[in-house]
């Protein structure tokens, strides 16, 4: 299922340095960064069959919803689903792997995924 990678933030008199050192990122092959138009549009469901995905916030907040695909060809539509909110204030990680289904919605305007 989703776990979370921790990391921190570093502060001095320079200002501030957010890292996740626990990341590897060597496993990634594509980037993105969404930001939803509102706190209403639910952006998903998207589930992938052969690749893993690894989310961290910007800036705001989410809440994500994650669901284990039962059926590729006809998914059950009473799946279980698991809610988690990840911010910019947490210094993590979200790993959802592969065969799991994730829809996303700001709950905070102008957030950045």
């Amino acid at each position: 299922m989703i776990n979370f990678i921790a990391g921190g933030i570093a502060k001095d008199y320079r200002g501030q340095i957010k890292f996740v050192n626990d990341f590897d990122m060597s496993l990634v092959k594509r980037f993105y960064i969404i930001k939803n138009p509102d706190t209403e549009l639910v952006r998903g469901w998207c589930a992938h069959k052969m690749d893993q995905r690894w989310f961290y916030v910007l800036s705001g907040s989410f809440s994500v919803d994650v669901v284990q695909i039962d059926n590729w060809e006809k998914p059950s539509n009473n799946l279980p689903i698991t809610n988690k909110t990840i911010s910019d204030d947490g210094m993590q990680i979200l790993h959802v792997p592969i065969g799991l289904g994730t829809a996303f919605r700001a709950l905070e305007a102008n957030s950045e995924l």
